[in-house]
């Protein structure tokens, strides 16, 4: 300890020399990892940290507001301090800016936790964390036996929208992971303020294809799995950044029109439910190449008309078996007939009979594996020039590195549903 004492202290004393020698570069916005003490506002928290900050305390670089490293509105030598004991991974204590915008501290270390989806349970195990869950939501990550064969076995403390928070408290948990609030997602009266102090609730989304890096690498530093939160983003900017090549070089006159259809559950007669810009089903549309033709309305959920969506000319029709339009498929099961339903159902609207329709489940399309459903929608759209990317093997790769089951993805699980025009 007293040895370790020492390095931070040595490490603190070099840094104030370079800081009169040295001027490291601010990153860019999107890059930025949102946790206190990253000073130079990167996506990392490293000694040029430490070096920016004393910069600002000597008062050659303007302050940035991650730079306050201990959350106590001053920037000074305990920041400093700070910076140095997350380098080392021996902080107490961890500020970040969650999913909300918010600053939320959370006491470290982090040993037992509570999940309310899947996103948040296949985030924490792809990093290497799954043993310490011990609390997982009751529908969508304990039926699911396949694909969370340990995780599906711990106590559940009810459904995410609802969960129980007396049984919350009985399992003592140092944090609590969440979506942010939304409609069906609980907001701060049934969670923060049941549950804190005694238990951090803590809001991160882990299924936005814009944060999901970022929030990944976050994760990391709060269950000290820095290094493996590294290998996943590794994997995912090698294919991210395939994939953003190829769409780069289309022009707008190349991009197909494309309807997402969400079902017809909020819908009226003659109507479907859709999605808009702020929608992570947008997000990926908009990512894999293609043109969204409700983008525009206002709302990021919405119900439109069929002779609306006709007057669009749609090219392409997307059937997303997603969120409170599961049509079945997934890892639990090899039967098809549910998103044959589904196809089927969408095919069969007036007007509908010629277009290329396909069925794709959000095991797929979020969480850490999105970038499988991106793939997917890309050969969909530009099937030449996507024709070198095999979602199959992106997604094989996926579950052998960041899923730890045994599951060959050709020969099991229903993800995608098509048939030829």
């Amino acid at each position: 300890m007293k040895n370790r004492k020492k390095l931070v202290l040595i490490g603190v004393a070099v840094c104030v020399i370079l800081a009169s020698l040295t001027s490291p570069v601010l990153a860019s916005e999107d890059e930025t990892l949102n946790i206190y003490g990253n000073a130079n506002m990167d996506d990392t928290i490293d000694v040029c940290d430490l070096t920016y900050t004393e910069r600002i305390r000597f008062e050659l670089e303007d302050s940035t507001a991650l730079a306050d490293a201990n959350y106590d509105t001053y920037i000074d030598m305990g920041d400093v301090l700070q910076e140095a004991l997350i380098i080392l991974g021996r902080e107490k204590k961890l500020t970040i800016v969650d999913a909300e915008g918010a600053a939320k501290t959370v006491s470290k270390p982090i040993e037992k936790i509570i999940v309310l989806n899947t996103d948040c349970a296949q985030a924490i195990r792809a990093i290497g964390a799954k043993g310490r869950i011990v609390g997982i939501e009751s529908f969508s990550v304990a039926e699911k036996k396949v694909f969370f064969p340990d995780i599906s076995e711990l106590p559940t403390v009810g459904w995410g929208h609802m969960p129980d928070c007396e049984e919350i408290l009985a399992l003592e948990p140092d944090i609590l992971i969440a979506y942010v609030p939304g409609i069906f997602n609980p907001g701060h009266e049934g969670l923060e303020d049941k549950l804190e102090p005694a238990v951090t609730v803590v809001r991160l989304d882990l299924y936005r294809a814009e944060t999901i890096r970022e929030e990944m690498l976050k994760l990391g530093y709060l269950l000290d799995e820095e290094e493996n939160a590294r290998e996943y983003v590794e994997w995912l900017d090698e294919y991210a950044g395939e994939i953003e090549d190829i769409v780069s070089g289309i022009s707008e006159d190349d991009k197909p029109l494309v309807f997402l259809d969400w079902g017809t559950k909020h819908a009226g007669e003659c109507e479907r439910d859709t999605v808009a810009k702020g929608s992570a089903t947008h997000k990926r549309c908009e990512k894999a190449g293609g043109i969204n033709i409700a983008a525009d309305f206002p709302m990021p959920y919405l119900s439109v008309g069929l002779e609306w969506i006709l007057d669009q000319s749609p090219e392409i029709i997307i059937g997303c078996s997603e969120g409170y339009n599961q049509h079945g498929g997934g890892y639990e099961t090899d039967e098809e007939s549910e998103l044959k339903e589904y196809y089927d159902e969408i095919i069969g609207l007036p007007g509908f009979e010629n277009k290329k329709v396909y069925i794709i489940t959000h095991e797929v399309t979020s969480g850490p594996g999105y970038l499988v459903g991106l793939a997917y929608h890309g050969q969909w759209f530009h099937p030449e020039l996507f024709s070198d990317l095999d979602p199959q093997e992106m997604h094989q790769e996926y579950v052998d590195e960041f899923c730890g089951i045994d599951f060959d993805v050709r020969g099991h699980g229903v993800f995608v549903y098509s048939e030829p025009s």
